[in-house]
């Protein structure tokens, strides 16, 4: 006595389900490589100015502050820090690699 073990189709209908508001729109596509490369070139164009302003003593020690407070500690001392920097520390203030000083991952 052998039995047909049958597919479960064939004990239910098949249903097809419809789909609610129509067609589904196609995910964004990303940006143009190119596009993405350009504003990596500049993210680090930006990053190098600031180190050249880490590495530059005549505005102050960095050690200890962030470049925003040592900007303002030298235009403080009349020591005439570049306004560029200025810009653009306000304009990224919340990238952690933009506001910490090129020394901040060394101890005191």
């Amino acid at each position: 006595m052998t039995t047909k073990r049958g597919l479960i189709t064939d004990s239910y209908k098949v249903l097809k389900k419809v789909r609610r508001g129509g067609k589904r729109g196609k995910a964004p596509t990303p940006p143009p490589p190119e596009i993405e490369a350009e504003n990596q070139s500049v993210r680090e164009e930006e990053l190098h100015k600031l180190m050249q302003f880490d590495l530059d003593w005549r505005f102050g020690p960095c050690t200890g502050i962030s470049r925003l407070q040592r900007w303002e500690r030298a235009k403080l001392h009349g020591l005439n820090p570049p306004e560029e920097i200025r810009y653009l520390l306000l304009q990224t203030h919340t990238d952690r690699e933009y506001n910490l000083s090129l020394w901040s991952e060394y101890p005191l």
